[in-house]
């Protein structure tokens, strides 16, 4: 055969991909009143670097457990080789060929490099042939051009080094559809440089890889394909040079605002708290921001951004290790929460269950305990009536629901132990209040309720740094929003320049003129 007879590497690329080796078709999967996915339909071609975008909660981590196995979809089917198959846990996915890799490798630290590579295997007997096992680890890690010690520990990997030997481990079950869940969150210029060009490899391999990450630059520089999530639901699929970075926020954030009401505008008091080059060694720096009493600052951003670590240090739970702190003109070195609340900060954390509340105490037990030392009496004892007293006059002030206060407060639904929590820490009586993720997991009710009272805790004069996922919350109940990505400061913007196309382009990194752009 000819030169001219021979068929490009593009024709055989796209005769290879014209079946899809694995398809979602409508699937949907409800837990509890939340619809995760609702009617999402996707196909994963040979050969192809698919990017899935979406805001927090937009439904892609359930797609991705659908697809390992670990839930189960209420409703749709899943097609590998254009053949149902149904995949009950991540062993079935694995002798299917599809694996994934998350932001934070998942190697076990005392095995050695080879074990972890091949640790999913059952089939190699009960005897360790150590001699071959190095040989076949050390030729997979050649293939991918990786040169690492076999025989080394993995806890001393560096995490470029450790997804390395997670794509090692997939390679070795013959995987055919690859997940990459941030793989590049956690790692520098030149490891993500290092793992595009294991991507590309795995492409050229034929490999199909469903890419999700928050990084827009990376999206356009490795996918083939961009898909688009909102809410739950499949809002895009086009080809990468059909897509725009503008676009694909625009299509991330489309949705409409529904119950949320903007909180009305107030006059901003006096500076209260004025943050200059805050800064945590290996968490998130230069961050700079004033806050004036009645003032709600947003915090915008994704996942990981760094918006709680700022809180965290504000409160003392995590120190700053640079820039300064000033509240009421007086500078202040913050080292502890008892510092913090002796300051008159106050700090309302995103996890009620885990670090918010003590689920078996009571509901006035719980709100009273940050400064339960007023509550004793000259001989030790907790003053029970003055404890309930003051639960009963937070219980009608928040409209906790429930008849008692000496209820087990784990007893209370979800948007009632946010109102306690909330009350724990405004029986501090702060000046600064800083509101973690204030209305994860409550309804849509309650999230009313939350919000009307940050408006009337603003109103009272108190300065508020509101932390939230919710870009739509966000928006609505902030005067400005400061708006991070990776550790960052992107932005500030007023109310009036502060639109979901802007807080979105600034936390996906783009440039400071896209960025007015989406503002304007």
């Amino acid at each position: 055969m000819s030169d001219r007879e021979q068929p490009s590497a593009e024709t055989e690329t796209s005769q290879r991909a014209a079946v899809p080796v694995l398809s979602m078709r409508h699937i949907a999967k409800r837990f509890g009143a939340t619809q995760a996915l609702e009617d999402v339909s996707l196909e994963l071609f040979p050969g192809e670097v698919h990017a899935l975008l979406g805001e927090n909660g937009a439904g892609k981590s359930t797609l991705i457990k659908i697809i390992t196995g670990v839930y189960q979809p209420d409703h749709g089917d899943i097609l590998l080789d254009g053949q149902p198959i149904t995949i009950r846990n991540a062993a079935e996915g694995q002798r299917a060929g599809i694996a994934a890799i998350y932001q934070e490798p998942l190697l076990f630290p005392d095995l050695n490099v080879a074990e972890n590579i091949f640790v999913s295997h059952q089939n190699r007997g009960e005897i360790v042939r150590w001699r071959g096992m190095f040989r076949e680890a050390e030729a997979i890690l050649a293939k991918l051009g990786v040169a690492i010690d076999v025989r080394s520990s993995a806890r001393g990997l560096t995490l470029a080094a450790q997804q390395s030997v997670e794509i090692a481990k997939a390679i070795s079950l013959n995987v055919r559809v690859l997940i990459m869940d941030e793989p590049t969150a956690s790692l520098s210029a030149h490891e993500v440089a290092q793992l595009f060009r294991l991507v590309r490899d795995l492409r050229a391999r034929g490999v199909a890889i469903l890419f999700v990450s928050h990084r827009m630059e990376e999206v356009f520089d490795i996918a083939d394909k961009v898909t688009v999530f909102r809410d739950g639901r499949l809002i895009s699929t086009k080809p990468r040079a059909d897509v725009t970075p503008r676009s694909a926020i625009a299509d991330m954030v489309g949705r409409e605002m529904g119950l949320l009401q903007p909180r009305a505008p107030a006059p901003r008091g006096d500076l209260l708290l004025s943050v200059k080059g805050l800064g945590r060694e290996g968490v998130f720096t230069d961050v700079s921001f004033d806050l004036h009493r009645g003032e709600v600052l947003g915090f915008g951003g994704l996942i990981g951004a760094g918006r709680t670590d700022v809180g965290l240090a504000l409160f003392g739970i995590e120190p700053a290790t640079a820039g300064t702190i000033v509240l009421n003109g007086k500078t202040i070195a913050v080292k502890s929460p008892r510092q913090g609340m002796d300051f008159g900060i106050a700090y309302v954390s995103e996890d009620r269950r885990q670090l918010g509340l003590s689920l078996p105490m009571s509901i006035s037990a719980n709100i009273t305990l940050p400064i339960l030392l007023r509550y004793l009496n000259q001989f030790g004892l907790i003053r029970l009536g003055l404890e309930r007293e003051t639960a009963e006059t937070f219980r009608k002030r928040l409209k906790i629901r429930t008849d008692s206060v000496d209820l087990p407060v784990a007893k209370l639904s979800g948007g009632n132990q946010q109102k306690v929590m909330l009350s724990k820490w405004l029986n501090t009586k702060p000046s600064v209040l800083i509101l973690d993720e204030p209305t994860r997991g409550i309804d849509v009710g309650a999230k009313a309720e939350v919000h009307a009272m940050v408006s009337e805790l603003a109103a009272e004069g108190i300065g508020i740094l509101l932390i939230s996922s919710d870009l739509p919350e966000v928006l609505a109940m902030s005067d400005r929003v400061l708006v991070m990505r990776e550790g960052r400061q992107m932005a500030i913007f007023d109310r009036s320049d502060a639109t979901q196309e802007s807080v979105m382009t600034a936390a996906m990194g783009q440039s400071a003129e896209l960025v007015a752009g989406a503002a304007a």
